[in-house]
């Protein structure tokens, strides 16, 4: 048994608790989650490295033998996504250094925010469906509470929308995990992929995937049960919209991976192309929405949507390559979209806007800032040699591979709207000239931020940029883990036999 697979939880558990026992003093809440987040991201990467090295990584909290107990696991595939999550949460802890103000502070945003990353490791860790679904639940909570803090109307509306839709979703969810227990017997993940083996009870058993392709399809954003996410997403502060759109959705995506993979793949002709069916549209209605947008965060919140539909049309092509591709475009999108968003924070805080009709003068008056932003729109449209290309370049071969041309040209054809999108914000934001109507021109009282903000708002930026950058033109090292990775998601017998016979 690995122990290191508690850290992840227990570090942010932890820190929230200090936070809150020292809940009136706002800066030493600062710096407990900015060194907590540290802690988790170091422990985050040796966990990685354990797995890499010695193996699926296997924890049973009280020593109860699988099935019976709590199960973390740590396969590839976790441990990745909970390393970015560390990365995440100790580049926005910096973030919010310079951007959250003292009223949401007040309120509790610092152990809220540390809540939320406890949640996320947890739905990466779990090896038990129902354990899952109290992780969704722990995110859902601190997630609402997140979204309306600061008591806007705004974000009311927005977290009312939010939280009605997704306690729907673990309404459905919960009730396929009673149909799997009554078919299975056991709700320890391992076990229940061992049962479904036999064969028996398909009917059911597609039932029940579909109504997880219904709870986890409302939790990603994707096609037709994505409208919540641009209503409100773009509501609260931009440290909150950025840790929302870099895990939040991710987490929907991964359960939907986790599940198509282990347990659902009795009928894979039937579970797989309605998988296909629905990651074309989500591609194209999240592209065409956020063409259609000026605000730059709800062109962003769209954007989230279309991205979601490559990393569900590389689950649906089932092979190697695919999946792998599927890692690496959530992995990517996790860095150049909370980049994005922090980028357009920073520019808020310089002009005073975040509507493209205000914006304007950024790459002659801050240069730094202007290519940040080219690094991660660069990426994010999928153009060579950054995260995004390789990313895109992978599922799109996974589909030529397997003769799905026309999906294959619906994809070629988001991503040429998405370099439009990203054009767009550059031209009006950046290259264009500073219009009069703008706050820091027309408002003699906006005082764009200077000093150690600057630095706060900057450094995360940074520090992901380079992460874009490096494993875009480094990327050999890191693909070999991505089809080691994807090997073990095509070989269940390798997670149920390191969970059942440890």
């Amino acid at each position: 048994m690995s122990h290191i697979l508690i850290y992840p939880l227990l570090i942010p558990i932890l820190t929230a608790s200090i936070a809150l026992i020292f809940f009136k003093s706002r800066v030493f809440q600062r710096w407990i989650n900015v060194l907590g987040s540290g802690l988790l991201l170091g422990f985050s990467a040796y966990l990685l490295y354990m797995v890499q090295s010695d193996g699926i990584q296997v924890l049973q909290p009280g020593n109860w033998e699988a099935p019976f107990g709590i199960t973390l696991v740590a396969d590839l595939f976790s441990a990745l996504l909970v390393c970015v999550t560390g990365l995440k949460a100790f580049a926005i802890s910096i973030y919010s250094l310079g951007d959250m103000d003292e009223r949401r502070e007040s309120f509790g945003f610092h152990p809220l925010y540390q809540i939320l990353i406890f949640g996320v490791n947890g739905a990466f860790l779990t090896g038990d469906l129902f354990n899952l679904y109290v992780w969704f639940e722990v995110m859902l909570i601190t997630s609402f509470v997140l979204l309306s803090l600061g008591n806007r109307k705004t974000q009311i509306d927005g977290a009312v929308k939010y939280v009605v839709i997704n306690l729907l979703s673990s309404l459905i969810f919960l009730s396929g995990v009673g149909i799997m227990y009554g078919i299975t017997g056991t709700l320890n993940l391992a076990a229940m992929a061992e049962a479904l083996q036999d064969g028996e009870n398909t009917g059911l058993v597609i039932t029940a995937s579909m109504m997880f392709l219904v709870s986890f399809g409302i939790k990603s954003a994707v096609f037709p049960l994505f409208f919540w996410l641009p209503a409100s997403y773009h509501t609260p502060p931009i440290t909150v919209t950025a840790i929302f759109g870099a895990l939040l959705t991710k987490v929907g995506v991964y359960s939907l991976v986790r599940v198509f993979t282990l347990l659902f793949t009795q009928d894979i002709g039937y579970t797989h192309t309605i998988l296909l069916w629905i990651s074309v549209p989500t591609m194209v209605v999240g592209v065409l929405g956020a063409a259609s947008q000026y605000d730059v965060r709800k062109i962003l919140s769209f954007h989230i949507v279309s991205q979601i539909g490559y990393m569900i049309m590389g689950l649906a092509f089932f092979t190697k390559i695919a999946l792998a591709g599927v890692i690496y475009y959530i992995l990517h999108n996790i860095l150049a979209k909370t980049n994005l968003f922090l980028v357009a924070g920073v520019a808020q805080k310089y002009v005073g806007s975040y509507h493209l009709s205000k914006l304007g003068g950024l790459y002659k008056n801050y240069p730094l800032l202007s290519s940040l932003f080219a690094i991660s729109a660069i990426s994010l449209a999928g153009l060579p040699p950054l995260t995004g290309f390789w990313a895109k370049y992978t599922v799109i071969y996974a589909g030529l591979e397997v003769q799905e041309w026309v999906v294959i040209g619906f994809a070629l054809a988001v991503g040429l709207m998405t370099m439009f999108s990203m054009t767009k914000i550059w031209m009006g934001a950046y290259w264009s000239k500073l219009p009069d109507k703008a706050p820091v021109a027309s408002d003699p009282g906006f005082k764009p931020v200077s000093g150690l903000h600057r630095v706060a708002l900057l450094f995360p930026v940074m520090l992901i940029a380079a992460f874009i950058v490096g494993l875009g033109i480094y990327g050999e090292p890191f693909f070999r883990i991505l089809f080691d990775a994807a090997d073990q998601l095509l070989d269940p017998s390798m997670y149920i036999e390191a969970v059942l016979n440890p």
